[in-house]
């Protein structure tokens, strides 16, 4: 259990409310670190951290829209008042508002996603990472997806937003590495989400998809969240810049 151990350390999730993002609060409490649960809805925020505190958790609900910079501040420096200095940040929170071939999104759709998926990573990164150098170190965890790694005919946007989440990873790992903040992403295959709900719903796309998935089966998403636990404890300690990819086999078998 020693390896796996958050006692102490501050968890900042985003997107936390359902799917991969509450999956991932849940257990990092239960590993003992100090969860907030963050969403744009504070009352769903609030249901979350009431959860994990009758669980025997510790955490707070603290709510926050990632599309502007100033929810952002907000959001870092109310988990500091309330919690501490953040050494776990969770980069969970994303949109996909279009779903078809990436030739025909519209501008405005593009840049939604560009700014949300992509600039609230590099934000909020921003934000916490120079505080995390200056107490020991930390680590930083996005959750990209194997989008990121493949073409696609409809979520071509998104697919891009998740490749440069990758690089972001890269980046931040080589200027932060010297001060012990390690930086690295988690890529799901498909997983049972709400968010992922129109592929793995529709009969046609799910046995596309898992007859090509070697456990011929779609993820949960406490699957993903073992992985997190992992790179935010001493058990990921010299894993840094790194995408690891949780698909059931998909990307090796495709």
């Amino acid at each position: 259990m020693s390896l796996f151990d958050l006692t102490g350390k501050v968890a900042l999730v985003t997107g936390s409310t359902k799917g991969i993002g509450k999956a991932i609060a849940k257990r990092m409490a239960e590993h003992g670190a100090k969860v907030v649960v963050s969403s744009r809805n504070q009352e769903l925020c609030n249901e979350v951290a009431t959860e994990i505190n009758d669980s025997g958790g510790l955490a707070t609900g603290i709510s926050c829209n990632i599309n502007y910079r100033e929810q952002l501040e907000g959001l870092v420096n109310k988990t500091e008042e309330q919690l501490g200095k953040i050494s776990i940040l969770v980069c969970n929170a994303a949109i996909n508002p279009y779903f078809g071939p990436s030739q025909d999104i519209p501008d405005s759709a593009f840049d939604k996603v560009m700014h949300a998926n992509i600039g609230s990573v590099h934000r909020l990164c921003k934000l916490v990472i120079p505080s995390m150098a200056e107490n020991d170190g930390g680590s930083v965890i996005i959750v990209s997806s194997i989008g990121g790694l493949k073409g696609s005919d409809a979520l071509g946007a998104y697919a891009i937003s998740k490749a440069a989440d990758m690089q972001i990873a890269r980046n931040l790992a080589v200027e932060w590495g010297p001060k012990n903040v390690r930086v690295n992403c988690i890529a799901p295959g498909l997983v049972r989400t709400d968010f992922a709900r129109a592929l793995w719903e529709n009969p046609e796309i799910y046995a596309a998809t898992v007859s090509k998935y070697p456990l011929r089966r779609i993820g949960e998403p406490d699957e993903i969240a073992g992985t997190a636990v992992l790179l935010a404890s001493d058990a990921g300690s010299f894993t840094t810049g790194q995408t690891i990819v949780i698909d059931g086999g998909g990307t090796i078998a495709g």
